[in-house]
């Protein structure tokens, strides 16, 4: 500029930025928008004809590269060229992925044994888009065709396996099968096993989601959640609704998820390790009526678990035998254990689901899937086994 700026406009104007080499960690861009060349520059990018970051709310890069990294761990060793979107949250990802798919007239086919909010949000809000739920039992492939077959409005499905908090395991090829059958998408929530457990694009799955909030970030200091796809065809569609809902992530959030992504095998193994010491002690417990791990050998869906999963991940339920206040009374006797509403932190968490996460839904649909007033949430943590051990020990007596 010929012309000398005042100090004052000093102050404001932005300095180039002087890096030289490139940064060993991503950088957080905090940044709502970014600046333009020339105006044909800015023609350019908003018309498509060349590609570029103009606004944080359209995608920024701190939050672009963890996406596609979740993305490639989704499709590691598949073949597929998947992409992957950031949210502000597990259910914005849900939500923005529901609602840029379906349409006024279509169906979601589901199970009655998902995560509470997502029950809320499918009955609560997607339905007044004109979007119908049907509850049906996910592990009954004939009953899935019938339904399939005779009702052509059905345009989803959507599962989680292992299910919060149940722990039942759906086979996720045999959905597959069905849908691509009948031309209907399919969804996983994969956020209890995280692709270092589970990869249901492998599997014939069109779309993975995670609440990042839980184990893919691990520390409990974000929250945020992802979309996963691997259909150039949908790719455009999620990413307007997106940026047209507002249901963006945060450049802070996508950087936290970075630095949990990068311990996130040695996590989960160590996981795995102890709720698998953690569910054999309780399932010989005289105060327990049932352990659901899908790691121990009676359990009902070991046999699908041990299919599709890679280990049996940090996440169990158990039924302690008696009433609410009883089962309330021995919850608060823990000391070591943490009640949180929340699940795949480094350190265990507890939950009763009837209490908090579940208690928006009908009381007869949680007990028909087996969500009583019993039932508790462990999300085990990566301590010292016996800490967890003698804690869980001490409040059962």
């Amino acid at each position: 500029m010929s012309h000398k700026l005042n100090i004052d406009s000093l102050c404001v104007r932005e300095y180039d930025d002087p890096r030289t080499t490139t940064p060993h960690q991503l950088p957080i861009y905090a940044t709502s928008s970014f600046a333009f060349n020339n105006m044909e520059e800015g023609i350019d990018i908003f018309t498509g004809v060349k590609s570029g970051h103009v606004y944080s709310r359209y995608g920024n890069p701190t939050i672009d590269v963890v996406g596609q990294k979740i993305a490639d761990l989704e499709a590691y060793n598949t073949g597929l060229d998947a992409f992957g979107y950031l949210t502000s949250s597990g259910m914005s990802a849900i939500s923005t992925l529901v609602l840029s798919i379906l349409k006024q007239g279509d169906t979601v086919l589901t199970q009655g044994d998902l995560y509470g909010g997502t029950t809320e949000l499918l009955l609560k809000v997607v339905a007044n888009s004109g979007i119908k739920t049907i509850f049906i039992d996910l592990t009954d492939a004939d009953a899935i065709e019938q339904l399939c077959l005779t009702n052509r409005s059905i345009r989803m499905i959507y599962l989680e396996t292992p299910a919060n908090p149940t722990m039942k395991c759906i086979d996720i090829r045999m959905i597959s099968r069905i849908a691509k059958k009948y031309g209907v998408i399919t969804c996983v929530d994969n956020t209890f096993c995280t692709p270092l457990i589970q990869q249901p694009l492998s599997m014939g799955v069109d779309f993975v989601i995670h609440s990042t909030t839980k184990f893919i970030n691990g520390h409990g200091n974000s929250i945020a959640g992802v979309i996963v796809g691997h259909d150039e065809k949908f790719k455009k569609q999620v990413w307007t609704t997106l940026k047209l809902l507002g249901t963006n992530c945060s450049p802070w959030d996508a950087w936290l998820i970075n630095n949990g992504l990068k311990t996130l095998a040695l996590r989960m193994a160590k996981h795995s390790e102890n709720a698998m010491q953690v569910a054999l002690y309780l399932s010989k417990h005289p105060r327990i009526k049932k352990v659901n791990y899908n790691g121990l050998e009676d359990h009902a869906y070991y046999e699908i678990a041990k299919k599709q999963m890679k280990a049996f991940g940090g996440m169990l339920s158990f039924e302690i035998i008696g009433d609410i206040k009883e089962v309330l009374s021995i919850l608060n006797r823990l000391k070591f254990c943490t009640l949180a509403p929340t699940l795949g932190d480094v350190d265990t968490l507890v939950l009763h689901p009837a209490t908090s996460s579940h208690l928006n839904v009908d009381k007869t649909l949680r007990e028909i899937n087996g969500i009583t007033d019993g039932l508790v949430r462990l999300s085990v943590g990566i301590e010292n086994v016996q800490d967890i051990i003698a804690d869980l020990q001490q409040a059962l007596l």
